[in-house]
C-alpha cells in the first residue's frame, strides 16, 4: 500500500483528500472554519502560502514531494490530535490581516473585528479616538486591528501573560506598527495609567462548566486566556470596577463575555449596557459608555 504522499500531487488532490478525511473524523469547526472544506482550503491552500481567495489558476499545479509531506503530515495532527489550523500553520486571519499564531495564545475569532471595521459607529460618532487600550489582548489582534481604523491613535496592547505579549509584540512588527502600538504587562488595569478614548476587552469568559464540555480543540488553548470562574465573570467584575477610572469623559468601554453574557445582566440588572448584534455571527459583546458607568456607581456606592 502507497503513501498519500506517493499518490497525491496536486493541489486539488490534496484538497480532495484532506475533505475527505475531515468528514469522517469527529472534528470540531469553532477557529475560523464551520466546515469540512473551508477547513481543507485553510490548511492546504495556506501550508504553501497560496492565497485563500482567487486561487484557481493554481489547482492543478503539482506539489514538490516535502510540500506534500508537510500537508499530509499537518492533516493526520488535524485529526489525530485535534490541533486547530492556526496552531498548525503558525498563523491566523483577523480583519483581513495576518497574525503571528501560536499555543502561547488564542486563535483569534471575536467579533470584535467587524465592529472595528465599521469604525465603531454609530457609537463613537464624532469622538477624537486618540488614545485605545486592548485589555487581555493575547496575540494582540483587536488592538491592532483598532490602530489600522483609527490611524492616529495610540494603542496599548495589555496582558498579564509574559508570553502572550511576546506573540503580540511579534504581531506589532508584523505590521509595521512600533511607533504607535506597545505592550504593557498588567494584571486587568492594575499597571496602566492615564486614559483611553476606547477600551476594548476579549478578556476570559468561559465559566466552569462550559470549560469542562469545550471540544478537544479549545484545550490546545492557554486556560489561562479561557477560565474565567464559575460564572465565567471573574475579569469582567475587574473591568467594569476599574474602568471609569481609565476613560475619558466620553469614552467607550466594549467588553465580550461571550457565553457569559446572562450571567452578566444577573449581577448588573440596574447597570446600563447595550448587548451589540453583528451580521457575521457572534453575541455577547456589551457597551458601556464612560458616563453611564460613572452614573451607576455613584448611585451605588
Amino acid at each position: 500500500m502507497t503513501s498519500p504522499v506517493e499518490d497525491l500531487h496536486t493541489i486539488r488532490d490534496l484538497l480532495r483528500y484532506a475533505t475527505s478525511r475531515f468528514a469522517a473524523s469527529p472534528l470540531y469547526f469553532g477557529h475560523g472554519t464551520d466546515n469540512v472544506w473551508d477547513e481543507a482550503v485553510h490548511l492546504v491552500l495556506r501550508s504553501v502560502h497560496l492565497p485563500l481567495e482567487n486561487n484557481q489558476i493554481f489547482l492543478d499545479a503539482r506539489l514538490t514531494h516535502s510540500e506534500r509531506e508537510t500537508i499530509i503530515e499537518r492533516i493526520e495532527r488535524r485529526i489525530s490530535e485535534r490541533v486547530p489550523i492556526a496552531y498548525l500553520l503558525g498563523e491566523a486571519w483577523f480583519m483581513g490581516m495576518p497574525f503571528n499564531i501560536d499555543k502561547r495564545v488564542l486563535v483569534p475569532r471575536s467579533p470584535l473585528g467587524e465592529l472595528l471595521e465599521n469604525g465603531l459607529q454609530p457609537w463613537i460618532g464624532g469622538t477624537q479616538v486618540e488614545r485605545i487600550l486592548d485589555l487581555c489582548t493575547g496575540s494582540g489582534c483587536i488592538g491592532i486591528g483598532a490602530a489600522t481604523v483609527f490611524d492616529e491613535a495610540e494603542v496599548d496592547l495589555s496582558d498579564i501573560s509574559d508570553e502572550a505579549l511576546q506573540v503580540a509584540e511579534s504581531n506589532i512588527e508584523l505590521h509595521g506598527l512600533e511607533g504607535r502600538v506597545q505592550t504593557v504587562r498588567s494584571d486587568v488595569f492594575e499597571s496602566i495609567e492615564g486614559r483611553y478614548d476606547v477600551i476594548l476587552s476579549n478578556p476570559p469568559y468561559v465559566d466552569a462548566e462550559d470549560l469542562a464540555d469545550m471540544p478537544a480543540e479549545y484545550h490546545h488553548e492557554p486556560a489561562l486566556g479561557l477560565a474565567a470562574g464559575n460564572d465565567g465573570l471573574d475579569i469582567a467584575h475587574r473591568i467594569i470596577a476599574g474602568a471609569a477610572d481609565h476613560l475619558t469623559e466620553d469614552g467607550l468601554l466594549i467588553v465580550e463575555v461571550g457565553n457569559s453574557w446572562g450571567a452578566m445582566d444577573d449581577a448588573y440588572p440596574d447597570l446600563p449596557l447595550t448587548w451589540l448584534e453583528f451580521e457575521n455571527g457572534g453575541d455577547g459583546v456589551f457597551l458601556i459608555t464612560a458616563r453611564d458607568l460613572r452614573e451607576w456607581q455613584a448611585r451605588n456606592n
